[in-house]
């Protein structure tokens, strides 16, 4: 049982990565700090994967599933 559920978590995170194939954060870091005077820079920064990778979790997904029902 602990393996299909293994593969179903597996299964759903590979079905969400094909869809989203990335997301951005933003930090913000202090550039200039005199007194009461503070300026703050916004700084994007993109995470990318490839669908590749989410058909690959796809797939190992269905494997387990597969395989926990053959025992």
């Amino acid at each position: 049982m602990k393996l299909r559920s293994i593969g179903i978590v597996v299964i759903v995170i590979g079905a969400i990565m094909v869809f989203y194939t990335g997301f951005n954060f933003v930090t913000k870091k202090k550039v200039v700090d005199i007194g009461p005077i503070e300026i703050n820079k916004e700084e994007n920064h993109p995470v990318q994967w490839s669908p590749i990778v989410g058909v690959t979790l796809l797939v190992g997904g269905i494997l387990l599933v597969i395989a926990d029902k053959r025992k």
